[in-house]
């Protein structure tokens, strides 16, 4: 299970959020994986990478729902606290595309944290 804020589900739906930034101690996911997201549906996961901060974009912000840079800056934090924090985590993109049920064709993986 991925958890996502319902505020996104719209864009997720539509294909304009196809990735999400996630703050952890090593990649929690790999492309192939199939995740269900409550009250969604489920997710292919397409990629997995590190990203340090300087890799913040204002087109990975377009990607993750947001209008801007800022705006995803903004919410990371909110959820994470300081991004610069060394207690061992790091940032991860994760690229997905939301599959229909008979398309899944992985067993459904579980995790959670929101972003």
């Amino acid at each position: 299970m991925l958890l996502m804020k319902k505020r996104f589900f719209d864009a997720i739906r539509a294909g304009r959020k196809t990735t999400t930034v996630r703050f952890w101690r090593h990649a929690r996911m790999s492309a192939g994986q199939v995740h269900s997201i409550p009250g969604l549906g489920r997710i292919r996961v397409e990629g997995v990478e590190p990203i340090g901060l300087d890799g913040l974009t204002e087109e990975l912000a377009r990607s993750d729902g947001f209008e801007r840079l800022s705006d995803m800056t903004a919410a990371l934090e909110e959820l994470y606290g300081d991004l610069r924090c060394a207690d061992g985590r790091r940032l991860f993109v994760v690229r997905f595309s939301l599959v229909a049920d008979k398309d899944a064709g992985h067993r459904t993986q579980g995790i959670g944290r929101r972003a």
